[in-house]
């Protein structure tokens, strides 16, 4: 889900630019509500072959650039679209296909010997493509009273349940927002009291976070969201991928790191002495023009 997301936010600037576009996504139907409600332009394909179908996609909509946003491409998907002879761009791939990318948005890599496939490669957290909402909730906060837990629109491995268990152990509340491609239900359920309040697929979790003080996240874009608008962050590490995000979030000075989601270090969640410092961090390092420079980039590539 967090693709989607980024890609959403990405295909608003293009179409505030007046440049056409169209999504092609699994048959998955929380994605396909939030395109819909979104007004964008869907197919709905197997993203598990693209090789199958690709070539036939780009001559039916006469596409000019092919933006890929996955996690791993691969050499077969890439090549399909090479052949046709169109630009491919890639974002934060860590497949073999990337090698054959002309342009690669690698915003979330932070190890330095983290190899990165792509003719150029545009690498740095000032090239996230983050929630342009952002800017009307950007705040500095100096103490916390209000926890926000939001591990992402599917949770795969359940970190909700885990950081919720633990938040109770340590007898902390807090707003618990789960998204629409959440399964983990029921064992949420019996972790839940009355210091916790659920909330599902809110319609805006941007505006949800300016109501509180301190988040509990993952290690992807949504950490630096929190940090671009002052809130102080715990990340967890969904994937082994993000333990390194998590890690540069910390350096930041924006966020502290909780370990991974297998793993989690009790102390990280100790309410932070230095709220203030670690809000106006976030507010001072954390850009939020990222979109425009990848817009920018796809333009010249087009």
């Amino acid at each position: 889900m967090g693709h989607l997301f980024r890609m959403r936010h990405l295909a608003r600037e293009l179409r505030s630019r007046d440049l056409p576009f169209v999504f092609f996504v699994n048959d998955h139907a929380p994605s396909l509500q939030l395109l819909q409600q979104d007004q964008l332009p869907f197919e709905t394909v197997d993203l598990n072959h693209v090789e199958q179908w690709a070539q036939a996609a780009i001559r039916r909509t006469q596409a000019r650039l092919w933006i890929n946003d996955r996690l791993n491409t691969s050499l077969a998907q890439a090549h399909a679209v090479k052949q046709t002879g169109i630009p491919l761009a890639t974002f934060d791939d860590r497949g073999d296909g990337a090698s054959l990318a002309d342009l690669h948005i690698a915003a979330l890599a932070f190890t330095a010997d983290q190899p990165l496939g792509g003719r150029r490669v545009a690498r740095g957290h000032e090239y996230l493509i983050l929630n342009p909402e952002i800017a009307h909730f950007r705040r500095q906060r100096v103490k916390v009273e209000r926890i926000l837990v939001s591990m992402g629109g599917t949770d795969t491995y359940g970190a909700t349940v885990k950081v919720v268990a633990l938040l109770r152990r340590r007898g902390l509340g807090a707003t618990v927002v789960i998204g629409p491609g959440f399964e983990h239900r029921a064992a949420l359920d019996t972790e839940l009291h009355a210091q916790f309040q659920l909330k599902v697929a809110v319609p805006s979790l941007i505006e949800e976070m300016s109501r509180h003080d301190m988040a509990v996240v993952g290690g992807g874009i949504t950490a630096f969201e929190a940090a671009t608008s002052g809130l102080p962050a715990i990340v967890v590490a969904n994937e082994d991928f993000e333990i390194p995000v998590a890690r540069y979030l910390a350096s930041l000075g924006v966020a502290r790191y909780a370990g991974h989601h297998s793993a989690l270090n009790e102390a990280a969640f100790a309410i932070p002495e230095d709220v203030a410092n670690m809000s106006m961090a976030g507010l001072d390092k954390v850009p939020l023009n990222g979109t425009e420079k990848v817009c920018q980039l796809i333009q010249e590539l087009a």
